[in-house]
């Protein structure tokens, strides 16, 4: 299951450009053909953000639907896999959407969260 890398590397650039604070919630945009399955990178999330300034933040997934373009006859149409394929029997087609995977935004708090031990950090 490579959901829980990606997961990972996702968090791990959300926690760093948080700069401390509290993590509410983070939107990723999934395409239809980048081969991740958008329930299990939602249960991965919960489980890599647990002891992160992530910790409870709402993953919310926008799945992106393939598009191509048929070079031979000009049709637009929907991929529902990576199957490059237009309905009038080209393969000469040009992916137009499907592929993106990437952060497009995160809501966080306007203070920085405390450290998880500030409770028994000694003060000097």
């Amino acid at each position: 299951m490579h959901e829980m890398a990606i997961t990972q590397s996702v968090v791990d650039a959300v926690c760093e450009h948080a700069a401390g604070r509290q993590v509410r919630s983070v939107t990723v945009e999934v395409g239809a053909l980048c081969a991740v399955v958008p329930e299990a990178m939602r249960f991965c999330f919960d489980l890599v953000a647990e002891t992160t300034v992530a910790a409870g933040a709402e993953l919310i997934l926008v799945e992106i639907p393939g598009v191509a373009a048929c070079r031979t006859c000009g049709a637009e149409f929907r991929l529902a896999d990576p199957i490059l394929l237009c309905p009038c029997g080209s393969a000469d087609v040009e992916i137009q959407s499907g592929r993106e995977l990437r952060i497009r935004s995160m809501e966080v708090s306007e203070t920085c969260a405390q450290p998880a031990d500030v409770a028994t950090t000694p003060q000097r």
